[in-house]
């Protein structure tokens, strides 16, 4: 495997440069699956390398219940500088799996307990909750099938939740923009990239750059919708504007909301900047030489060849395990 296999876990750093042009030159809704897709792949890549390391590493610890044949040299000698770099593996590959279960149980509590909370109210996509705190968010559906059959189907799909300070601020077009944007992030089911761009960064801390880019093109790709629905970008900008004064943040950071505070520098003025000019080009892919249209490639290029590192490093250290097991 030689040192092609530690590539996977440095690689991601050929997607850090289009996080934050994409933001800008590509239209939010494909900038979103984009650097949602190239997160989850590096993630998966990084986090095999951690495994195959592990492999190795734990080979050579007293007590282990793996064959003894692969703690003899020609298995680690397939991986360099392997006392090291497995034990490190080890210690990483915990962290990991511990910030992403921390990371996908808090998701899912708060989900069920939002949903909990909205069991009392009258059936519908929207839910108007008496609270002096101003919010605004969508919450996926719950996946369960209790209450009544209407119920249910609410449930499934999700509710709008916004408060009665939020809805107090604003006039009936920002309302309907509000609630436009709103549902965008349901229909458009923007929980899920949200989610997988943090555990993806859970898993290699080289990836925050594209959370922080996602959190933001999800946000304007619900803008581009509401602005759709109501026919002027400007009620959309305006209502945003009033909401980032006032509101706060959304329950979880996988939840997506109308105006709270996303990672990165000034996302509520840009998002207004944006909604003030043109519509965004829906073209999927950039000419090749622009600065997005390289970053992209670069991009395209370290995904692929982070990928192709785990399966050459996956392939050779199974053919070195099976070689060095006795049948």
């Amino acid at each position: 495997m030689g040192l092609f296999v530690f590539l996977p876990l440095v690689l991601p750093l050929t997607a850090v440069p289009i996080a934050r042009l994409a933001e800008v030159h590509l239209h939010p809704r494909v900038a979103t699956r984009l650097l949602s897709a190239l997160a989850g792949v590096l993630a998966l890549c990084s986090t095999l390398c951690l495994g195959l390391l592990v492999v190795v590493g734990t080979a050579q610890l007293p007590g282990n219940p793996l064959p003894d044949a692969w703690s003899d040299p020609e298995v680690r000698e397939a991986v360099p500088y392997d006392e090291v770099a497995g034990k490190a593996a080890i210690v990483a590959l915990a962290g990991v799996a511990v910030a992403c279960a921390a990371a996908a149980g808090r998701h899912r509590r708060v989900r069920r307990r939002a949903h909990r909370a909205l069991a009392g109210l009258p059936d519908g996509e929207l839910a108007v909750l008496t609270d002096d705190a101003p919010y605004a968010y969508a919450l996926p559906g719950s996946g369960a099938s209790t209450g009544s059959a209407a119920g249910s189907g609410v449930a499934a799909r999700g509710r709008i939740v916004v408060s009665t300070a939020m809805l107090a601020c604003l006039d009936d077009q920002e309302r309907t923009a509000l609630i436009a944007h709103e549902h965008a992030h349901l229909t458009g089911r923007h929980h899920r990239f949200l989610l997988a761009v943090r555990l993806a960064a859970r898993a290699n801390p080289l990836l925050r750059p594209l959370r922080s880019a996602v959190a933001y093109t999800t946000e304007r790709w619900a803008d581009e919708e509401a602005a759709k629905v109501t026919g002027e970008r400007t009620v959309v900008a305006r209502a945003i504007g009033k909401a980032a004064l006032i509101s706060r943040a959304t329950p979880t950071p996988t939840l997506a909301g109308f105006a709270a505070s996303v990672p990165g520098p000034g996302p509520v003025p840009r998002r207004v900047a944006a909604l003030l000019g043109p519509e965004p080009s829906a073209v999927r892919w950039p000419p090749m030489f622009t600065a997005v249209g390289l970053a992209v490639w670069a991009a395209a290029a370290g995904t692929l060849g982070s990928a192709l590192s785990s399966a050459n490093a996956t392939v050779t250290l199974f053919l070195v395990l099976k070689a060095a097991t006795p049948l």
